[in-house]
Order: C-alpha cells, then sequence, then structure tokens
C-alpha cells in the first residue's frame, strides 16, 4: 500500500511498521479495515469524549471504516516528527464536522459539548462558543477559518500535547 505524502514525511518505516502490525490487531476481522467498534476497542480512544471526531477524521474517503493508509495519515499527526502546522490542521478538523474548511459556531457547540457532556447549561455552553467565534473571527464573517484557528490557539501547547513519542 502507499502512503500519502504528507504521512510519509513524518512516519518513518520502523514506524510504519509497528503501525501495520497495530492495525492488524486492531483489524479483528481481517477485513483490511478498522471499523467503528474496533477503533473504539483502543482504551486511549474509548474513554476520549472526541473519539467519534477522530474517527471521522481517520477516515478521509467517508466510508464509514479506516484503511491502513488512512490510519497512518491519521496518525502522523501525533507524531514526533510532525510539524506544528499538520498537528494544527488535525486539531482544526476535529471542530470542522461539514469539511468546508470553516468552525461554524454550531460546529463548536457540538464539539465542545462532547467535552463537557452535562457540566455545563446549554445556555452557559452557547455564551462561551459565541465568545469564541467573536474573538477569534477576524474578519467577521461568523466563522472561524483555519488561519483565525491557528491564531487564536498559537500561544497555547496544542501541538506539544499532540504528540506521541511512540505511535
Amino acid at each position: 500500500m502507499s502512503l500519502t505524502r504528507q504521512s510519509h514525511r513524518t512516519v518513518d518505516r520502523d514506524e510504519v511498521e509497528r503501525l501495520r502490525k497495530r492495525f492488524m490487531k486492531l483489524d479483528k476481522d481481517s477485513s483490511g479495515t478498522i471499523d467503528r467498534d474496533e477503533f473504539l476497542s483502543l482504551p486511549q480512544v474509548s474513554s476520549n469524549p472526541l473519539a467519534t471526531r477522530m474517527i471521522a477524521i481517520f477516515d478521509e474517503d467517508g466510508g464509514g471504516d479506516v484503511d491502513f493508509q488512512e490510519f497512518v495519515s491519521g496518525l502522523s499527526a501525533f507524531s514526533s516528527k510532525g510539524n506544528k502546522e499538520e498537528k494544527l490542521r488535525f486539531a482544526f478538523k476535529v471542530y470542522d464536522i461539514d469539511r468546508d474548511g470553516y468552525i461554524s459556531n454550531g460546529e463548536l457547540f457540538i464539539v465542545l459539548k462532547m467535552m463537557v457532556g452535562n457540566n455545563l447549561k446549554d445556555v452557559q455552553l452557547q455564551q462561551i462558543v459565541d465568545k469564541t467565534i467573536m474573538e477569534a473571527d477576524k474578519d467577521q464573517d461568523g466563522k472561524i477559518s483555519f488561519e483565525e484557528f491557528t491564531d487564536m490557539v498559537e500561544n497555547t501547547d496544542v501541538s506539544l500535547s499532540m504528540t506521541l513519542s511512540q505511535i
């Protein structure tokens, strides 16, 4: 299987071999793809409130499952060799549910709701969403572009927190 250029840059041959073994363990039915349930069998995924968003991002073609190329491509953002922009793009995709290149008010609400659950009332959460959009939306088009997202998180440790020493 050929790997995408982007993931090939950040994942070396040894990592690809490790990932292939991991992929084969996850692919319990030997279908050549990992479905939602197989993906959720990973404890670090199943306990993550954003698990469904992660699966959707890994599933680049929207086919409902993740093949090996998509698996490597998705994990390459978490490689120690991955660059900051790659990590930020992955983080952006978590919020960009409809993949239109923007984070809308509704998308931000949905993702934050996944993270906070019922710890905040919807009204409180909506206030946070509105304030975030207002502060990040430099061109005032009502949504957050990747550039605006990058500006908003540039002084945080997002890229560091998205690095796994061994993927």
